[in-house]
C-alpha cells in the first residue's frame, strides 16, 4: 500500500511541477514514507532522516538550492511531534490520510516556513480528491497496486494500523472500476487490489453495498484484465461469497494470503483476533474444495506476551496441518499504544530466536515441497522482462514465483504456457511450450 501512496503523492504534485528524479541529491523535494508494522520503524526513519539531511546540506552549500524534506505514512502519524521535536528541519509531517492535501501543505510551508504537521483523520475520502492516475507504478507497466480500502475496525492487540490509519473505510466501487480500467488501458494485466484488511470491503454502488466478491466480478468485466489478486484479508472475513469467487471468477489467481498469526486458541484470544484456529482450519478446507489448485500464504507471530511451549507448538501444529506455499513470520515486538506492549509475560528475546528459529526452518520446507511439487507442470507465465541471461525472459506464476526460461522478448506482456523443469531456492525455472507460441 506504501508503493500506491507513494505514487499517488506523484500524482497530486505533478500539478505543481514536481516529477520524480533518480537520485536523492537531485531533487527539489524528497518524501520519506514510512510503515510502523516493522520492529524500531520510528528509529529507522529518524536514521534515514540523518542521512538526508546531509544530502540536503551539501546541495545546498554546491547549488545553492533548498530542498523540501517531508516525512509521510504511518510513523509520521504516530510520531508526528517527536519527529519535529528531533528533526526541526523537517519541513512536513503528513498522516496517510492526508496525503491528498499534500499541494496545500507544500504552499503552507512556503507562506509559513516548515514544521507544518497534518495527521488528522479528515472527514472527506482521499480517494475523491486525487487526480486520475498517470501511469501505473510498476515495473514493464504489466501489473498494478489499486487500492480500495482502508483502515482497520479489528484492534488486534499488537497492531498499530487501527490507530495510524484510521477506521475502515471503502471506496465507491465505480472509483474502483475507473481507476482499474485506466490502468488496463496503460497496458497492465494483472491487478492487485489492496487493503488493510481487504475482504471488509463494502463500497457503495448504485446505493448499496458491494462485497470484495461482487467487485471482483464487476471487474472481471473490463477487457484486457487478466489476473486479479487481493491483499491482504482477514479470517473474520471470509465469506462463503469470496470462497465461491475463487471457485466461479475464472480472473482470480489461485493464490490467497490470509494472515492466522499463531495456532494456539489462548494466544489467538490474547491477541484478540476473534476466531480459533480450527475456525481458520475450517476457512481453508472450503477454499480447497472450492479452489483445489489454490495456495496459500500466511503471516505469523512468535513470543507474544503470554505465549507457552504449548501455545507455540499449537502453532506448529497448525502450519503442518494447514502446509503453505510461503509465509512471513517474525518474532513480536511491542507498538507504543498497542494493548499487548503492556501486557504481562513478556517472552524473552533468546526464546522468541529459538521459536523462531524452528518455525521458519518447516516454513521453509513446505515453501520447498511446493515449489517441487510444480516440476513437470505447466504453469501460466504473464511474461513481464528480460532475464538476467541472454535469450532468457522472465515472468509470474500464478502463486507469484519469478519464472525463468528461454524465449524473446516479444513475448513480454503475454500470458504464455511454459513447463516447469527446475527449481531454485526463490525461483523457478522452465521450458515454453510450443503451444504458447501459436496463441
Amino acid at each position: 500500500m506504501n508503493v500506491y501512496d507513494s505514487a499517488r503523492m506523484a500524482d497530486v504534485l505533478r500539478p505543481l511541477g514536481y516529477a520524480p528524479v533518480d537520485r536523492p541529491e537531485n531533487a527539489d523535494m524528497i518524501i520519506l514514507n514510512t510503515c510502523h508494522i516493522r520492529e524500531k520503524a520510528a528509529e529507522k526513519v529518524f536514521s534515514e532522516l540523518g542521512r538526508l539531511r546531509k544530502i540536503t546540506e551539501e546541495r545546498k552549500e554546491t547549488t545553492g538550492k533548498s530542498t523540501f524534506l517531508a516525512v509521510a505514512g504511518c510513523v509520521a502519524q504516530a510520531e508526528g511531534k517527536e519527529i519535529l521535536a528531533r528533526a526541526p528541519y523537517v519541513d512536513l509531517v503528513l498522516g496517510p490520510q492526508t496525503y491528498h492535501r499534500l499541494p496545500e501543505m507544500v504552499a503552507r510551508v512556503a507562506r509559513a516556513g516548515g514544521g507544518v504537521i497534518d495527521t488528522d483523520f479528515p472527514v472527506e475520502a482521499k480517494f475523491d480528491f486525487l487526480p486520475e492516475e498517470a501511469a501505473p507504478q510498476t515495473s514493464a507497466n504489466l501489473t498494478a497496486f489499486l487500492t480500495i480500502q482502508e483502515g482497520c475496525d479489528k484492534f488486534c492487540s499488537f497492531c498499530v494500523v487501527p490507530y495510524t490509519r484510521g477506521a475502515e473505510t471503502s471506496r465507491p466501487v465505480s472509483s474502483v472500476l475507473d481507476e482499474a480500467k485506466r490502468l488496463v488501458e496503460s497496458g497492465v494485466k494483472e491487478i492487485t487490489l489492496l487493503g488493510q484488511n481487504v475482504n471488509a470491503y463494502h463500497g457503495t454502488w448504485e446505493g448499496r453495498s458491494v462485497t470484495l466478491a461482487e467487485l471482483a466480478d464487476k471487474l472481471r468485466s473490463i477487457h484486457g484484465l487478466e489476473r486479479l489478486r487481493y491483499m491482504t484479508s482477514h479470517p473474520r472475513d471470509m465469506e462463503e461469497t469470496l470462497i465461491e469467487a475463487h471457485r466461479d471468477n475464472p480472473i482470480f489467481m489461485p493464490f490467497l494470503h490470509l494472515p492466522v498469526q499463531s495456532g494456539s486458541d489462548r494466544i489467538l484470544k490474547a491477541m484478540n483476533r476473534g476466531h480459533t484456529a480450527d475456525e481458520y482450519r475450517n476457512i481453508i478446507t472450503r477454499l480447497r474444495q472450492a479452489r483445489p489448485d489454490i495456495a496459500l500464504s500466511s503471516d505469523f507471530i512468535v513470543g507474544h506476551p503470554g505465549e507457552t511451549d504449548e501455545d507455540f507448538e499449537a502453532t506448529m501444529q497448525l502450519v503442518k496441518d494447514v502446509t503453505f506455499a510461503c509465509t512471513y513470520s517474525f518474532k513480536y515486538s511491542a507498538r507504543p499504544g498497542t494493548p499487548a506492549a503492556g501486557q504481562p509475560f513478556q517472552v524473552p528475546e533468546d526464546v522468541k530466536d529459538r521459536r523462531l528459529a524452528r518455525l521458519q526452518a518447516l516454513l521453509r520446507e513446505q515453501q520447498d515441497a511446493f515449489n517441487a511439487s510444480l516440476l513437470g507442470t505447466v504453469q501460466d507465465i504473464l511474461v513481464s522482462s528480460t532475464g538476467r541471461k541472454p535469450g532468457q525472459v522472465m515472468g509470474r506464476s500464478p502463486y507469484l514465483q519469478p519464472v525463468h526460461f528461454e524465449g524473446d522478448p516479444s513475448l513480454i506482456g503475454r500470458v504464455v504456457k511454459v513447463r516447469i523443469t527446475t527449481q531454485r531456492t526463490n525461483s523457478l525455472g522452465g521450458v515454453l511450450c510450443e503451444e504458447a507460441l501459436a496463441v
